[in-house]
Protein backbone atom coordinates (compact mmCIF):
# COMPACT_ATOMS: atom_id res chain seq x y z
CA UNK A 1 0.00 0.00 0.00
CA UNK A 2 1.70 3.05 -0.92
CA UNK A 3 2.49 5.56 1.74
CA UNK A 4 0.09 8.97 0.53
CA UNK A 5 -3.09 6.09 0.89
CA UNK A 6 -1.98 4.70 4.08
CA UNK A 7 -2.36 7.93 5.55
CA UNK A 8 -5.41 8.77 4.21
CA UNK A 9 -7.15 5.87 5.31
CA UNK A 10 -5.52 5.92 9.18
CA UNK A 11 -6.83 9.64 8.88
CA UNK A 12 -10.67 8.24 8.03
CA UNK A 13 -10.36 5.46 10.46
CA UNK A 14 -9.73 8.04 13.08
CA UNK A 15 -11.89 10.70 12.14
CA UNK A 16 -14.60 7.16 12.60
CA UNK A 17 -13.49 6.87 16.18
CA UNK A 18 -14.50 10.28 17.03
CA UNK A 19 -17.62 10.07 15.34
CA UNK A 20 -18.11 7.14 17.57
CA UNK A 21 -17.16 8.60 20.50
CA UNK A 22 -20.03 11.58 19.85
CA UNK A 23 -22.59 9.36 19.27
CA UNK A 24 -21.73 6.31 21.97
CA UNK A 25 -20.70 7.69 25.24
CA UNK A 26 -18.77 5.28 27.35
CA UNK A 27 -17.50 3.27 23.70
CA UNK A 28 -14.00 1.66 24.40
CA UNK A 29 -11.65 1.34 21.85
CA UNK A 30 -9.15 -0.84 20.31
CA UNK A 31 -7.45 -0.62 17.28
CA UNK A 32 -7.97 1.31 13.85
CA UNK A 33 -5.50 0.68 10.80
CA UNK A 34 -5.48 1.21 7.28
CA UNK A 35 -6.47 -2.08 5.32
CA UNK A 36 -6.17 -2.82 1.61
CA UNK A 37 -9.23 -1.02 0.25
CA UNK A 38 -9.89 1.31 3.34
CA UNK A 39 -10.10 1.15 7.23
CA UNK A 40 -11.61 -0.74 10.23
CA UNK A 41 -11.56 0.21 13.32
CA UNK A 42 -12.36 -2.16 16.71
CA UNK A 43 -15.17 -0.84 19.31
CA UNK A 44 -16.80 -2.28 22.62
CA UNK A 45 -19.97 -0.52 22.44
CA UNK A 46 -22.08 0.39 25.50
CA UNK A 47 -25.02 -0.98 23.93
CA UNK A 48 -25.27 -3.47 20.33
CA UNK A 49 -25.12 -1.17 16.99
CA UNK A 50 -26.94 -2.12 13.74
CA UNK A 51 -26.37 -1.88 9.93
CA UNK A 52 -28.65 0.68 9.39
CA UNK A 53 -26.56 2.45 12.04
CA UNK A 54 -23.71 3.43 10.01
CA UNK A 55 -25.00 5.65 7.85
CA UNK A 56 -25.41 7.95 11.32
CA UNK A 57 -22.21 7.51 11.87
CA UNK A 58 -21.22 8.36 7.78
CA UNK A 59 -23.07 11.82 8.69
CA UNK A 60 -21.25 12.69 11.70
CA UNK A 61 -17.52 11.84 10.21
CA UNK A 62 -18.41 13.91 7.71
CA UNK A 63 -19.09 16.84 9.64
CA UNK A 64 -16.11 16.53 11.28
CA UNK A 65 -14.58 16.35 8.09
CA UNK A 66 -15.89 19.92 6.68
CA UNK A 67 -14.73 21.33 10.46
CA UNK A 68 -10.68 21.46 9.09
CA UNK A 69 -9.45 19.33 11.92
CA UNK A 70 -5.58 19.13 12.43
CA UNK A 71 -4.00 16.12 13.43
CA UNK A 72 -1.52 16.72 16.08
CA UNK A 73 1.07 14.76 16.72
CA UNK A 74 2.38 14.35 20.84
CA UNK A 75 4.92 12.42 22.77
CA UNK A 76 4.30 11.55 26.48
CA UNK A 77 5.72 8.77 28.89
CA UNK A 78 4.49 5.66 29.59
CA UNK A 79 2.67 7.01 32.90
CA UNK A 80 1.43 9.69 31.06
CA UNK A 81 -0.06 8.00 28.53
CA UNK A 82 -1.59 5.35 31.25
CA UNK A 83 -3.35 8.50 32.48
CA UNK A 84 -4.85 9.69 29.12
CA UNK A 85 -6.21 6.22 28.88
CA UNK A 86 -7.08 5.59 31.99
CA UNK A 87 -11.00 4.69 31.05
CA UNK A 88 -9.94 2.74 28.08
CA UNK A 89 -8.96 -1.33 28.91
CA UNK A 90 -7.47 -2.07 25.69
CA UNK A 91 -5.41 1.19 25.39
CA UNK A 92 -3.85 0.60 28.67
CA UNK A 93 -3.63 -3.18 27.48
CA UNK A 94 -1.25 -1.81 24.45
CA UNK A 95 0.61 0.55 26.67
CA UNK A 96 1.78 -2.08 28.72
CA UNK A 97 3.35 -3.79 26.22
CA UNK A 98 5.40 -0.93 24.96
CA UNK A 99 8.80 -0.87 25.86
CA UNK A 100 9.46 2.70 28.50
CA UNK A 101 10.15 6.00 26.74
CA UNK A 102 8.49 8.19 24.66
CA UNK A 103 4.64 7.59 23.34
CA UNK A 104 3.10 9.13 20.75
CA UNK A 105 -0.33 9.92 20.72
CA UNK A 106 -2.78 11.89 17.67
CA UNK A 107 -5.17 14.43 18.94
CA UNK A 108 -7.74 15.90 16.31
CA UNK A 109 -10.71 17.72 17.53
CA UNK A 110 -12.13 16.31 20.99
CA UNK A 111 -10.44 12.68 20.22
CA UNK A 112 -7.28 11.24 21.19
CA UNK A 113 -6.05 7.57 20.26
CA UNK A 114 -2.62 5.81 20.57
CA UNK A 115 -0.82 5.97 17.62
CA UNK A 116 2.20 5.45 16.01
CA UNK A 117 1.16 7.65 12.82
CA UNK A 118 1.17 9.29 10.44
CA UNK A 119 -1.22 11.16 9.19
CA UNK A 120 -2.61 13.81 7.03
CA UNK A 121 -2.05 17.41 8.13
CA UNK A 122 -5.95 18.14 8.43
CA UNK A 123 -9.08 16.61 7.59
CA UNK A 124 -9.22 18.90 4.82
CA UNK A 125 -7.20 16.43 2.73
CA UNK A 126 -10.20 13.77 3.39
CA UNK A 127 -12.34 13.90 0.66
CA UNK A 128 -15.88 13.03 2.53
CA UNK A 129 -16.95 11.37 -0.71
CA UNK A 130 -14.22 8.90 -1.00
CA UNK A 131 -15.39 6.87 1.82
CA UNK A 132 -18.53 4.83 2.70
CA UNK A 133 -18.46 2.10 5.56
CA UNK A 134 -19.33 -1.23 4.61
CA UNK A 135 -20.23 -3.58 7.51
CA UNK A 136 -19.99 -4.99 11.00
CA UNK A 137 -17.79 -7.76 11.91
CA UNK A 138 -17.21 -9.03 15.29
CA UNK A 139 -13.52 -9.41 16.41
CA UNK A 140 -12.22 -10.73 19.38
CA UNK A 141 -9.27 -8.50 21.21
CA UNK A 142 -5.95 -9.14 19.63
CA UNK A 143 -7.58 -12.60 17.94
CA UNK A 144 -7.96 -14.50 21.45
CA UNK A 145 -11.02 -16.48 21.56
CA UNK A 146 -11.09 -15.65 25.00
CA UNK A 147 -10.84 -12.39 25.05
CA UNK A 148 -13.70 -9.73 24.61
CA UNK A 149 -15.67 -10.13 21.48
CA UNK A 150 -15.37 -6.25 19.61
CA UNK A 151 -17.57 -4.65 17.22
CA UNK A 152 -15.44 -3.72 14.08
CA UNK A 153 -16.58 -1.06 11.31
CA UNK A 154 -14.92 -2.11 8.11
CA UNK A 155 -14.75 0.78 5.44
CA UNK A 156 -13.41 1.55 1.65
CA UNK A 157 -11.98 4.32 1.49
CA UNK A 158 -9.93 5.85 -1.16
CA UNK A 159 -8.05 9.41 -2.16
CA UNK A 160 -11.36 10.13 -4.66
CA UNK A 161 -15.07 10.06 -4.84
CA UNK A 162 -14.03 8.42 -8.79
CA UNK A 163 -11.04 6.12 -6.92
CA UNK A 164 -13.99 4.63 -4.44
CA UNK A 165 -16.70 4.35 -7.35
CA UNK A 166 -14.22 2.55 -9.67
CA UNK A 167 -13.37 0.74 -6.77
CA UNK A 168 -17.74 0.05 -6.18
CA UNK A 169 -17.99 -1.10 -9.46
CA UNK A 170 -14.94 -3.20 -9.19
CA UNK A 171 -16.68 -5.07 -6.65
CA UNK A 172 -20.26 -5.33 -8.19
CA UNK A 173 -18.58 -7.15 -10.79
CA UNK A 174 -16.61 -9.14 -8.67
CA UNK A 175 -19.94 -10.35 -6.87
CA UNK A 176 -21.15 -11.70 -10.35
CA UNK A 177 -17.93 -13.57 -10.85
CA UNK A 178 -17.90 -15.28 -7.65
CA UNK A 179 -16.33 -18.93 -7.96
CA UNK A 180 -19.15 -19.60 -5.67
CA UNK A 181 -22.25 -18.64 -7.37
CA UNK A 182 -20.70 -19.42 -10.58
CA UNK A 183 -19.77 -22.92 -9.37
CA UNK A 184 -23.53 -23.20 -8.62
CA UNK A 185 -25.31 -21.57 -11.77
CA UNK A 186 -22.82 -23.39 -14.20
CA UNK A 187 -22.87 -27.11 -12.25
CA UNK A 188 -19.02 -27.05 -12.04
CA UNK A 189 -18.45 -27.69 -8.26
CA UNK A 190 -20.04 -27.71 -4.81
CA UNK A 191 -18.99 -27.89 -1.15
CA UNK A 192 -20.87 -30.11 1.66
CA UNK A 193 -20.39 -28.80 5.00
CA UNK A 194 -21.98 -32.12 6.22
CA UNK A 195 -19.72 -34.25 4.90
CA UNK A 196 -16.62 -31.93 5.71
CA UNK A 197 -16.15 -28.51 5.54
CA UNK A 198 -13.32 -26.91 3.03
CA UNK A 199 -13.14 -30.23 0.95
CA UNK A 200 -14.32 -29.68 -3.02
CA UNK A 201 -16.62 -31.62 -4.90
CA UNK A 202 -16.01 -31.61 -8.48
CA UNK A 203 -19.27 -31.99 -10.71
CA UNK A 204 -18.79 -33.85 -14.48
CA UNK A 205 -18.29 -29.94 -16.14
CA UNK A 206 -15.80 -29.34 -13.58
CA UNK A 207 -14.41 -32.34 -14.25
CA UNK A 208 -14.06 -31.70 -18.08
CA UNK A 209 -12.31 -28.72 -16.93
CA UNK A 210 -9.97 -30.28 -15.02
CA UNK A 211 -8.98 -33.07 -17.43
CA UNK A 212 -8.06 -30.71 -20.29
CA UNK A 213 -6.25 -28.38 -17.87
CA UNK A 214 -4.44 -31.27 -16.18
CA UNK A 215 -3.60 -33.02 -19.66
CA UNK A 216 -2.12 -29.94 -21.16
CA UNK A 217 -0.04 -29.42 -17.70
CA UNK A 218 1.33 -32.45 -18.23
CA UNK A 219 2.10 -32.51 -22.13
CA UNK A 220 3.99 -28.90 -21.37
CA UNK A 221 5.96 -30.76 -18.70
CA UNK A 222 6.88 -33.25 -20.51
CA UNK A 223 8.01 -30.77 -23.39
CA UNK A 224 9.70 -29.18 -20.99
CA UNK A 225 12.37 -31.88 -19.49
CA UNK A 226 10.03 -32.77 -16.02
CA UNK A 227 9.29 -36.09 -14.99
CA UNK A 228 6.21 -36.77 -13.29
CA UNK A 229 6.23 -38.39 -10.06
CA UNK A 230 2.93 -39.93 -7.73
CA UNK A 231 3.78 -40.35 -4.07
CA UNK A 232 1.53 -41.80 -0.95
CA UNK A 233 -0.96 -39.44 0.68
CA UNK A 234 0.46 -40.35 4.15
CA UNK A 235 3.99 -40.82 5.94
CA UNK A 236 5.60 -41.51 8.90
CA UNK A 237 6.30 -39.00 11.36
CA UNK A 238 9.78 -39.40 11.15
CA UNK A 239 9.49 -37.58 7.57
CA UNK A 240 7.70 -34.41 8.97
CA UNK A 241 10.23 -34.56 11.86
CA UNK A 242 13.05 -34.79 9.61
CA UNK A 243 11.36 -31.94 7.16
CA UNK A 244 10.71 -30.04 10.06
CA UNK A 245 7.10 -29.40 9.47
CA UNK A 246 6.22 -31.60 12.74
CA UNK A 247 8.69 -28.46 14.43
CA UNK A 248 7.68 -25.53 12.37
CA UNK A 249 3.98 -26.10 11.14
CA UNK A 250 1.87 -28.36 12.99
CA UNK A 251 -1.38 -26.55 13.62
CA UNK A 252 -1.98 -26.71 9.77
CA UNK A 253 -1.42 -30.50 9.52
CA UNK A 254 -4.14 -33.02 10.74
CA UNK A 255 -4.11 -35.22 13.75
CA UNK A 256 -1.84 -38.14 13.35
CA UNK A 257 -3.08 -41.78 12.75
CA UNK A 258 -1.80 -45.01 14.26
CA UNK A 259 -0.81 -47.64 11.99
CA UNK A 260 1.44 -50.56 13.43
CA UNK A 261 2.41 -48.58 16.48
CA UNK A 262 3.71 -45.86 14.59
CA UNK A 263 2.43 -42.61 14.05
CA UNK A 264 1.54 -41.71 10.21
CA UNK A 265 0.11 -38.03 8.88
CA UNK A 266 -1.52 -37.10 5.70
CA UNK A 267 0.79 -35.01 3.57
CA UNK A 268 0.40 -30.92 3.91
CA UNK A 269 3.44 -30.90 1.20
CA UNK A 270 4.92 -33.18 -1.42
CA UNK A 271 8.42 -32.13 -1.10
CA UNK A 272 9.68 -34.68 1.19
CA UNK A 273 8.55 -37.40 -1.00
CA UNK A 274 10.57 -36.49 -3.83
CA UNK A 275 13.33 -36.01 -1.45
CA UNK A 276 12.96 -39.80 -0.83
CA UNK A 277 13.04 -41.11 -4.33
CA UNK A 278 16.11 -38.42 -4.39
CA UNK A 279 17.60 -40.65 -1.89
CA UNK A 280 16.68 -43.93 -3.45
CA UNK A 281 19.98 -44.25 -5.18
CA UNK A 282 23.42 -42.98 -5.92
CA UNK A 283 23.14 -39.38 -8.08
CA UNK A 284 25.77 -37.82 -9.92
CA UNK A 285 26.56 -34.29 -11.37
CA UNK A 286 25.40 -36.20 -14.97
CA UNK A 287 22.32 -37.28 -13.65
CA UNK A 288 21.04 -33.42 -12.82
CA UNK A 289 19.21 -31.37 -13.77
CA UNK A 290 16.13 -33.47 -12.51
CA UNK A 291 13.05 -31.93 -12.73
CA UNK A 292 10.20 -33.31 -11.06
CA UNK A 293 6.49 -32.64 -11.13
CA UNK A 294 3.87 -33.63 -9.21
CA UNK A 295 -0.37 -33.13 -9.21
CA UNK A 296 -0.39 -33.84 -5.68
CA UNK A 297 -3.05 -33.91 -3.44
CA UNK A 298 -2.24 -32.65 0.12
CA UNK A 299 -4.45 -31.47 3.33
CA UNK A 300 -3.77 -28.89 5.63
CA UNK A 301 -6.12 -27.26 8.43
CA UNK A 302 -7.67 -23.82 7.95
CA UNK A 303 -9.85 -22.01 10.16
CA UNK A 304 -13.90 -22.69 9.29
CA UNK A 305 -14.34 -18.35 9.22
CA UNK A 306 -11.28 -18.79 6.84
CA UNK A 307 -12.59 -21.11 4.30
CA UNK A 308 -13.89 -19.49 0.74
CA UNK A 309 -15.03 -21.37 -2.21
CA UNK A 310 -12.27 -22.66 -3.87
CA UNK A 311 -9.51 -19.67 -2.74
CA UNK A 312 -8.93 -21.68 0.50
CA UNK A 313 -10.16 -24.90 0.90
CA UNK A 314 -8.52 -27.86 3.28
CA UNK A 315 -7.34 -30.02 0.23
CA UNK A 316 -6.43 -29.66 -2.72
CA UNK A 317 -3.88 -30.52 -5.68
CA UNK A 318 -0.82 -28.58 -5.94
CA UNK A 319 1.01 -27.92 -9.32
CA UNK A 320 4.30 -28.93 -7.56
CA UNK A 321 7.73 -29.94 -8.81
CA UNK A 322 11.12 -29.57 -7.42
CA UNK A 323 14.52 -29.04 -9.14
CA UNK A 324 17.95 -30.58 -8.19
CA UNK A 325 20.62 -29.00 -9.80
CA UNK A 326 24.41 -28.00 -9.09
CA UNK A 327 25.15 -24.42 -8.22
CA UNK A 328 26.47 -24.39 -12.00
CA UNK A 329 23.24 -25.07 -13.26
CA UNK A 330 20.83 -22.81 -10.85
CA UNK A 331 20.99 -19.50 -12.88
CA UNK A 332 20.10 -21.47 -16.19
CA UNK A 333 17.18 -23.16 -14.11
CA UNK A 334 15.55 -20.54 -12.98
CA UNK A 335 15.69 -18.70 -16.36
CA UNK A 336 14.25 -21.86 -17.51
CA UNK A 337 11.33 -22.02 -14.97
CA UNK A 338 10.30 -18.67 -15.54
CA UNK A 339 10.43 -18.96 -18.90
CA UNK A 340 7.75 -22.23 -18.48
CA UNK A 341 5.78 -19.92 -16.37
CA UNK A 342 5.11 -17.15 -18.42
CA UNK A 343 4.67 -18.84 -21.60
CA UNK A 344 1.61 -20.94 -19.63
CA UNK A 345 0.11 -17.72 -18.11
CA UNK A 346 -0.02 -16.11 -21.89
CA UNK A 347 -1.34 -19.26 -23.07
CA UNK A 348 -4.26 -18.63 -20.34
CA UNK A 349 -4.95 -15.46 -21.60
CA UNK A 350 -3.20 -13.02 -18.73
CA UNK A 351 -1.88 -10.32 -19.70
CA UNK A 352 -0.32 -8.32 -16.87
CA UNK A 353 2.11 -10.12 -14.82
CA UNK A 354 3.98 -8.98 -12.26
CA UNK A 355 7.45 -10.41 -10.36
CA UNK A 356 7.93 -9.92 -6.70
CA UNK A 357 11.29 -10.58 -5.52
CA UNK A 358 11.22 -11.44 -2.01
CA UNK A 359 15.13 -11.36 -0.06
CA UNK A 360 16.44 -12.35 2.68
CA UNK A 361 14.82 -12.62 5.90
CA UNK A 362 16.75 -9.59 8.33
CA UNK A 363 18.25 -11.50 11.62
CA UNK A 364 19.44 -14.39 12.40
CA UNK A 365 16.95 -17.07 11.18
CA UNK A 366 17.80 -17.91 8.06
CA UNK A 367 19.49 -20.89 7.43
CA UNK A 368 22.21 -22.09 4.32
CA UNK A 369 25.49 -19.92 3.40
CA UNK A 370 25.65 -16.52 2.72
CA UNK A 371 27.03 -16.98 -0.34
CA UNK A 372 24.16 -19.25 -1.57
CA UNK A 373 22.05 -16.73 -0.72
CA UNK A 374 23.38 -14.51 -2.55
CA UNK A 375 23.79 -16.58 -5.72
CA UNK A 376 20.42 -17.32 -4.99
CA UNK A 377 18.86 -13.87 -4.78
CA UNK A 378 21.14 -12.97 -7.78
CA UNK A 379 19.91 -15.91 -9.77
CA UNK A 380 16.03 -14.55 -9.23
CA UNK A 381 17.00 -11.21 -10.42
CA UNK A 382 18.63 -11.78 -13.38
CA UNK A 383 15.61 -14.26 -14.70
CA UNK A 384 12.87 -11.62 -14.04
CA UNK A 385 15.15 -8.88 -15.30
CA UNK A 386 15.93 -11.29 -18.70
CA UNK A 387 12.30 -11.89 -19.06
CA UNK A 388 11.94 -7.75 -19.10
CA UNK A 389 9.29 -8.59 -16.36
CA UNK A 390 8.14 -5.50 -14.54
CA UNK A 391 8.88 -6.08 -10.67
CA UNK A 392 9.03 -4.94 -7.22
CA UNK A 393 11.66 -6.26 -4.31
CA UNK A 394 10.43 -7.77 -1.04
CA UNK A 395 13.10 -6.74 1.41
CA UNK A 396 13.00 -9.36 3.59
CA UNK A 397 10.39 -11.44 2.62
CA UNK A 398 12.10 -14.35 1.93
CA UNK A 399 11.50 -17.47 3.70
CA UNK A 400 14.07 -18.68 6.79
CA UNK A 401 15.20 -21.53 3.83
CA UNK A 402 15.60 -19.61 0.51
CA UNK A 403 14.77 -16.58 -1.41
CA UNK A 404 11.78 -16.61 -3.73
CA UNK A 405 9.84 -14.90 -7.31
CA UNK A 406 6.81 -14.63 -6.22
CA UNK A 407 4.38 -14.37 -10.11
CA UNK A 408 1.02 -11.86 -9.87
CA UNK A 409 -1.20 -12.03 -12.37
CA UNK A 410 -4.11 -9.58 -13.03
CA UNK A 411 -7.52 -10.27 -13.70
CA UNK A 412 -10.09 -9.27 -16.26
CA UNK A 413 -11.08 -6.57 -13.55
CA UNK A 414 -8.18 -5.58 -12.46
CA UNK A 415 -7.78 -7.66 -9.27
CA UNK A 416 -3.83 -9.21 -8.84
CA UNK A 417 -3.66 -12.73 -7.85
CA UNK A 418 -0.64 -15.00 -7.01
CA UNK A 419 -0.05 -17.89 -8.84
CA UNK A 420 3.51 -18.63 -9.37
CA UNK A 421 5.80 -19.11 -6.92
CA UNK A 422 9.86 -20.24 -7.67
CA UNK A 423 11.42 -20.64 -3.86
CA UNK A 424 15.21 -21.66 -3.19
CA UNK A 425 15.54 -24.12 -0.75
CA UNK A 426 19.16 -24.14 2.02
CA UNK A 427 17.21 -26.12 4.69
CA UNK A 428 15.36 -29.65 3.38
CA UNK A 429 18.69 -30.75 1.39
CA UNK A 430 20.83 -30.59 4.98
CA UNK A 431 17.61 -32.21 7.10
CA UNK A 432 17.42 -34.59 4.76
CA UNK A 433 21.67 -34.93 3.59
CA UNK A 434 21.06 -35.01 0.37
CA UNK A 435 24.14 -35.27 -1.85
CA UNK A 436 25.59 -35.77 -5.37
CA UNK A 437 28.92 -37.13 -6.42
CA UNK A 438 30.45 -33.98 -8.52
CA UNK A 439 33.14 -34.59 -11.37
CA UNK A 440 36.04 -34.12 -8.72
CA UNK A 441 34.78 -36.99 -6.92
CA UNK A 442 33.34 -35.08 -3.91
CA UNK A 443 29.98 -35.41 -2.11
CA UNK A 444 27.78 -32.01 -2.57
CA UNK A 445 24.94 -30.56 -1.48
CA UNK A 446 22.24 -30.04 -4.77
CA UNK A 447 20.79 -26.91 -4.77
CA UNK A 448 17.17 -27.56 -4.18
CA UNK A 449 13.85 -25.44 -6.31
CA UNK A 450 10.25 -25.95 -5.07
CA UNK A 451 7.77 -24.63 -8.12
CA UNK A 452 4.62 -23.70 -8.40
CA UNK A 453 3.25 -22.64 -11.66
CA UNK A 454 -0.45 -22.80 -11.07
CA UNK A 455 -0.34 -22.95 -7.64
CA UNK A 456 -2.94 -25.66 -6.89
CA UNK A 457 -5.84 -26.29 -9.42
CA UNK A 458 -8.79 -25.92 -6.86
CA UNK A 459 -7.08 -22.17 -6.37
CA UNK A 460 -6.35 -21.84 -9.80
CA UNK A 461 -9.72 -22.79 -11.12
CA UNK A 462 -11.49 -20.60 -8.50
CA UNK A 463 -9.00 -17.51 -10.40
CA UNK A 464 -9.85 -18.66 -13.52
CA UNK A 465 -13.18 -18.90 -12.98
CA UNK A 466 -13.44 -15.57 -12.13
CA UNK A 467 -11.72 -14.26 -14.36
CA UNK A 468 -13.37 -15.29 -17.30
CA UNK A 469 -16.62 -15.23 -15.66
CA UNK A 470 -17.31 -18.79 -16.27
CA UNK A 471 -16.95 -17.89 -20.36
CA UNK A 472 -13.89 -20.51 -20.90
CA UNK A 473 -11.56 -20.09 -23.95
CA UNK A 474 -12.94 -23.30 -26.04
CA UNK A 475 -10.06 -25.91 -25.04
CA UNK A 476 -10.97 -25.38 -21.35
CA UNK A 477 -14.50 -24.83 -22.30
CA UNK A 478 -16.76 -27.97 -20.19
CA UNK A 479 -19.31 -28.36 -23.18
CA UNK A 480 -17.95 -26.47 -26.51
CA UNK A 481 -20.56 -27.63 -29.10
CA UNK A 482 -24.24 -27.72 -28.34
CA UNK A 483 -26.54 -28.97 -31.26
CA UNK A 484 -29.83 -27.85 -31.32
CA UNK A 485 -32.65 -29.01 -33.64
CA UNK A 486 -35.26 -26.29 -35.22
CA UNK A 487 -37.78 -28.83 -34.10
CA UNK A 488 -38.31 -32.37 -33.06
CA UNK A 489 -38.16 -33.75 -37.12
CA UNK A 490 -34.33 -33.13 -37.22
CA UNK A 491 -32.93 -34.44 -33.81
CA UNK A 492 -31.70 -37.62 -36.28
CA UNK A 493 -29.71 -35.46 -38.33
CA UNK A 494 -28.48 -33.55 -34.57
CA UNK A 495 -27.53 -36.83 -33.27
CA UNK A 496 -25.35 -37.87 -36.60
CA UNK A 497 -23.42 -34.23 -35.89
CA UNK A 498 -22.97 -35.09 -32.46
CA UNK A 499 -21.68 -38.01 -33.29
CA UNK A 500 -19.49 -36.43 -35.62
CA UNK A 501 -18.05 -33.83 -33.25
CA UNK A 502 -17.25 -36.44 -30.78
CA UNK A 503 -15.51 -38.83 -32.81
CA UNK A 504 -13.40 -36.25 -33.41
CA UNK A 505 -12.77 -35.57 -29.87
CA UNK A 506 -15.22 -32.42 -29.60
CA UNK A 507 -17.10 -32.11 -25.99
CA UNK A 508 -20.55 -31.15 -27.86
CA UNK A 509 -23.89 -31.84 -26.29
CA UNK A 510 -27.03 -32.71 -28.50
CA UNK A 511 -30.22 -30.58 -26.94
CA UNK A 512 -33.05 -33.31 -27.71
CA UNK A 513 -35.40 -31.94 -24.57
CA UNK A 514 -38.80 -30.98 -24.97
CA UNK A 515 -38.27 -27.38 -24.94
CA UNK A 516 -38.65 -25.04 -27.30
CA UNK A 517 -35.68 -23.88 -29.56
CA UNK A 518 -35.03 -20.54 -28.31
CA UNK A 519 -35.13 -21.62 -25.16
CA UNK A 520 -32.57 -24.65 -25.57
CA UNK A 521 -30.52 -21.39 -27.01
CA UNK A 522 -31.25 -19.32 -24.26
CA UNK A 523 -29.75 -22.15 -21.80
CA UNK A 524 -26.91 -22.93 -23.85
CA UNK A 525 -25.95 -19.20 -23.52
CA UNK A 526 -26.46 -19.29 -20.34
CA UNK A 527 -23.80 -22.29 -19.62
CA UNK A 528 -21.41 -20.49 -21.47
CA UNK A 529 -21.18 -22.99 -24.41
CA UNK A 530 -18.72 -21.28 -26.82
CA UNK A 531 -20.89 -22.64 -30.14
CA UNK A 532 -24.49 -23.17 -30.55
CA UNK A 533 -25.38 -25.57 -33.85
CA UNK A 534 -28.67 -24.95 -34.83
CA UNK A 535 -30.00 -27.52 -37.38
CA UNK A 536 -33.17 -27.61 -39.43
CA UNK A 537 -34.11 -28.58 -43.16
CA UNK A 538 -31.88 -26.53 -45.28
CA UNK A 539 -28.84 -27.28 -42.87
CA UNK A 540 -29.84 -30.90 -43.14
CA UNK A 541 -30.41 -31.01 -46.93
CA UNK A 542 -27.13 -29.11 -47.42
CA UNK A 543 -25.07 -31.25 -44.59
CA UNK A 544 -24.14 -27.66 -43.25
CA UNK A 545 -24.31 -25.93 -39.71
CA UNK A 546 -25.95 -22.55 -38.77
CA UNK A 547 -23.45 -21.49 -36.11
CA UNK A 548 -24.53 -18.60 -32.82
CA UNK A 549 -21.37 -18.13 -30.78
CA UNK A 550 -21.98 -17.30 -27.43
CA UNK A 551 -20.94 -13.91 -27.67
CA UNK A 552 -23.96 -13.16 -30.05
CA UNK A 553 -22.47 -14.04 -33.86
CA UNK A 554 -24.46 -16.22 -35.89
CA UNK A 555 -23.04 -17.51 -39.05
CA UNK A 556 -25.48 -19.70 -41.51
CA UNK A 557 -24.77 -22.42 -43.95
CA UNK A 558 -21.23 -23.46 -43.41
CA UNK A 559 -20.27 -26.59 -44.16
CA UNK A 560 -20.32 -29.22 -41.88
CA UNK A 561 -16.74 -30.39 -42.44
CA UNK A 562 -15.32 -26.80 -42.57
CA UNK A 563 -17.00 -26.02 -38.93
CA UNK A 564 -15.45 -29.27 -37.83
CA UNK A 565 -11.97 -28.36 -39.02
CA UNK A 566 -12.19 -24.41 -37.43
CA UNK A 567 -12.86 -25.85 -34.32
CA UNK A 568 -10.44 -28.47 -34.28
CA UNK A 569 -7.71 -25.59 -35.06
CA UNK A 570 -9.38 -23.40 -32.51
CA UNK A 571 -8.71 -25.83 -29.69
CA UNK A 572 -5.32 -27.02 -31.31
CA UNK A 573 -3.89 -23.44 -31.09
CA UNK A 574 -5.41 -22.80 -27.52
CA UNK A 575 -7.12 -20.32 -29.11
CA UNK A 576 -9.09 -17.48 -26.87
CA UNK A 577 -11.51 -16.06 -29.56
CA UNK A 578 -13.73 -17.61 -31.17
Amino acid sequence: MAADIERIRHSFAHVMAEAVQHLYGGVKFGIGPAIQDGFYYDFLFPKPVAEEDLRAIEKEMRRIIAQDQIFVREEVTKEQAKELFRDQPFKLELIEGLEEGTISIYRQGDFVDLCRGPHVESTRELKPDAFTLKTLAGAYWRGDETRPMLTRIYAYAFASKAELEAYLKMLEEAEKRDNRRLGKELDLFSTHEEAGAGLIYWHPKGGRFRVALEDWWREEHYKNGYEILFTPHIGKSWLWETSGHLGFYKENMYSPMKIDEDNYYIKPMNCPFHIMIYKSQTRSYRDLPLRWAELGTVYRYERAGALHGLMRVRGFTQDDAHIFCTPEQIEGEIEEVLRFSLSMHKTLGFKEIKAYLATKPKGDGAVGDPARWEQATESLRKAIEKEGLAYEIDEGGGAFYGPKIDLKVKDAIGREWQLTTIQFDFNMSERFQIEYIDSDGQRKRPYMVHRALLGSIERFFGVYLEHTAGAFPLWLSPEQVAVIPVAPLFDEYVKEVTAILKGKGIRATAMLSEERMNAKIRDAQNQKIPYMVILGQREKDDRTVSVRLRTGGQENGIALDAFVARVLEKIETKALDL
